[in-house]
């Protein structure tokens, strides 16, 4: 996949998420056998898996607020993007996280993720 075609992946990817389209994202743009993985803890492999994983994230989501990219880059076959994510959970807490992504692609799927952030504020 060329840098220009994955960049746009990628911008589309953003779209959903700044929509709060996460689950419908996971089914467009990951791989059947996609891997992801937050910081240093085992990965979770599969699609349904992750499906399963996010809709335990979001079910703890009240209201999406925002999602914000400070900075990106696509290379070979890897993209890389710096983001904040605002929302209000499920108990009434506004919730601020940062997190760097480093996502692997084949062809125009994610097939393998993985997120960085500072596990002590989530």
């Amino acid at each position: 996949m060329s840098t220009t075609n994955l960049q746009q992946r990628l911008n589309d990817l953003f779209g959903y998420i700044r929509q709060g389209k996460i689950i419908e994202a996971m089914t467009e743009f990951y791989d059947k056998d996609a891997a992801m993985q937050e910081n240093a803890n085992p990965p979770t492999v599969g699609q349904a898996a992750n499906i399963e994983r996010e809709k335990q994230f979001m079910s703890g989501v009240k209201e999406w607020k925002g999602f914000n990219v400070t900075a990106s880059a696509v290379g070979d076959n890897v993209t890389f993007y710096e983001c904040s994510l605002d929302f209000i959970a499920t108990n009434g807490q506004a919730v601020h996280m940062e997190q760097v992504v480093v996502s692997k692609w084949n062809k125009d799927k994610i097939i393998h993720e993985r997120f960085y952030y500072d596990a002590s504020k989530k």
